[in-house]
């Protein structure tokens, strides 16, 4: 592929020149392209520690801060966008970016917090005993009101999944692009 072709001459560009961090920049370009986060992430937090030029240090930050973001560490997320910001204040694709993060962040703190407390509220998590109790009282009780009140609880829980399932895919649909 033209990504790996591209990684095999930035390292050799790199045998030349240790510290050129137009190299270093482009190599992790070049691995993030393939799908190897992690060598991309160590390649710009190295370049990060050497680049002097605040433009490039924005970028570099930034395509830090997409690869936090998509493997959703948010707080990470968030400094590697401000640091980005600290570059370069006018970038306001990164600006978006990090308001999007802030977002996830709280949907997520406040997803987990729900979470915790249906826990506490109900100790029983298995959803399927809670279907199968809930059929098995259907099916002894005689009283139509209480039946009803119950598929009215199932029908209610259906559609929260179908919204959180929904939600996911809104998530996935902005997701932030990284900088050639």
């Amino acid at each position: 592929s033209l990504f790996i072709k591209a990684e095999v001459d930035y390292r050799k560009a790199l045998e030349i020149n240790p510290k050129s961090t137009d190299a270093m920049y482009n190599l992790a370009n070049s691995l993030l392209m393939q799908q190897k986060a992690n060598e991309a992430m160590e390649q710009f937090e190295s370049v990060s520690k050497i680049e002097k030029d605040k433009d490039k240090l924005a970028q570099i930050y930034h395509n830090m801060g997409v690869i936090l973001h998509v493997n959703k560490q948010y707080p990470q997320c968030i400094e590697a966008y401000k640091e980005a910001l600290r570059n370069n204040p006018t970038d306001e694709e990164t600006r978006y970016n990090l308001a999007l993060a802030q977002k996830m962040l709280k949907d997520q703190q406040q997803n987990q917090q729900n979470q915790d407390q249906q826990q506490e509220q109900k100790p029983e998590t298995n959803r399927v005993g809670h279907l199968k109790e809930l059929i098995t009282r259907l099916a002894t009780r005689d009283d139509l009101p209480q039946k009803e009140k119950d598929i009215t609880t199932i029908q209610s829980r259906n559609r929260q999944e179908v919204h959180k399932s929904q939600d996911k895919t809104q998530e996935s649909r902005h997701m932030p692009e990284i900088r050639p």
